[in-house]
């Protein structure tokens, strides 16, 4: 089991940058996919990005690629986000994820197994 705790949200203009940090906690942060996601007021839940176990495969959502970047330091037991050129339409909560499954990449948050609580970005226009 791995429990995860976000930070770095804030309030930004638009076309500032934010980085966004998720901390876990046990030994086997480094076996896990990581993924973001993240959730406007009343609206879905959406995908962002994921990064595999070992780093070497990213994945972005279209609405973010090119903007967003996503990283990790496994010593460190960290996830990162950079969030760049952001937009008002980028306000959210961000959520971190564990995906406990090699071999794949995941968009979908039914295979993400483990969540943090969130942390709020918010874009001024």
């Amino acid at each position: 089991q791995v429990q995860l705790v976000e930070s770095g949200g804030g309030l930004v203009q638009a076309g500032g940058s934010l980085r966004l940090s998720c901390a876990a906690s046990g030994r086997t942060f480094s076996s896990y996919n990581m993924g973001w996601f993240r959730q406007a007021p009343q609206k879905e839940r959406d995908f962002v990005a994921a990064i595999t176990w070992s780093g070497s495969r990213t994945l972005y959502a279209d609405s973010v690629k090119g903007r967003f970047t996503i990283s990790r330091d496994n010593a460190k037991n960290t996830v990162y986000l950079q969030l760049n050129s952001l937009k008002p339409e980028d306000t959210a909560v961000y959520y971190c994820a564990a995906d406990p499954v090699r071999g794949r990449i995941a968009s979908s948050r039914q295979d993400y197994n483990y969540w943090g609580q969130g942390t709020q970005v918010t874009v001024s226009s």
